[in-house]
């Protein structure tokens, strides 16, 4: 049986990497409310932002404080391009259509980092330096407190952007109706590229904060993109804070998991969880009766 410093370790450690999952997830969500589609290139976001990140430090010899916001602004181009080459030349396909090609996307972005980067796996160093700090028995990084710190302003920036600019309020609108958002002279093509690269910015964030704890590689995305999307459906489809909050719990839950059964069954408790809540409450543990688009 886990002793208390145990069980906090694995909470502390879960939360950690659990911040990554709901990144991942707001950038699910944001697409999804202003685009109406899942965006399954959110995985390589992340991934990319981690690799980014250590391509600038170790071939380009550029120090670590300009290359992680480098990587952050290389992927939110890279989200950019995507919509614009990828999705804007066939809007008004099907969702399927549309969900289909980001898949096709995803596999793109991966094998060119693949060939880019090659297999192995590479690590960022911690932002800062220092021994672990001692938290009622339980060891938490000085990484841990900036996954937490970044994951809390990204989440405040975006709830100001999209409660107090007009900008932020004109993509709610294409999320409530589209068809009248252009009425009102909203332009929604521009929206939508805005929404990714809002994806692919906090994808990246994701991707540079985790990569100093758990590695990075071409192949990390799948597992974090399907993770993220885990989140997004426990914190509720269309919920940006919602989903937010269902990361850090499937973090921590995954954690759980692996301290009390079987470390090799961490993986499978992200989708047994999502398998429960779409036959138990398909809305997210944080949606209405139905899920709403916010």
């Amino acid at each position: 049986m886990p002793t208390a410093s145990a069980l906090l370790q694995y909470v502390i450690s879960g939360a950690t990497v659990g911040s990554t999952y709901g990144l991942a997830a707001l950038g699910f969500t944001v697409i999804y409310n202003t685009a109406g589609i899942i965006n399954f290139a959110q995985g390589e976001f992340v991934m990319l932002g981690g690799m980014l990140a250590v391509f600038a430090l170790r071939w380009g010899g550029v120090p670590l404080p300009l290359a992680v916001p480098l990587a952050v602004l290389a992927v939110t181009v890279v989200g950019i391009m995507v919509n614009r080459v990828t999705i804007r030349p066939v809007r008004g396909r099907s969702p399927l259509t549309l969900i289909i090609i980001t898949i096709g996307v995803s596999i793109l972005l991966r094998g060119g980092a693949m060939l880019i980067f090659g297999k192995d796996t590479f690590a960022l160093p911690a932002f800062s330096g220092g021994g672990p700090i001692q938290v009622g028995g339980a060891a938490l990084l000085p990484q841990s407190l900036w996954v937490f710190g970044i994951t809390l302003l990204t989440v405040l920036g975006m709830k100001f952007f999209f409660e107090h600019t007009l900008t932020g309020k004109a993509m709610l609108a294409c999320s409530s109706d589209r068809k009248a958002a252009s009425l009102m002279g909203i332009h929604v093509d521009f929206m939508v590229t805005l929404s990714f690269a809002f994806s692919a910015f906090v994808g990246a964030v994701g991707g540079v904060i985790l990569a100093p704890i758990t590695l990075t590689a071409y192949d990390a995305g799948i597992l974090l993109g399907l993770k993220g999307f885990a989140a997004c459906i426990l914190g509720g489809l269309g919920n940006p804070f919602g989903a937010v909050i269902g990361g850090i719990l499937l973090g921590i839950l995954e954690s759980l998991g692996a301290g009390f059964i079987s470390s090799g069954y961490k993986d499978a408790v992200a989708f047994i969880i999502m398998l429960g809540l779409l036959f138990w409450r398909p809305s997210g543990l944080f949606g209405g009766s139905q899920a709403e688009r916010v």
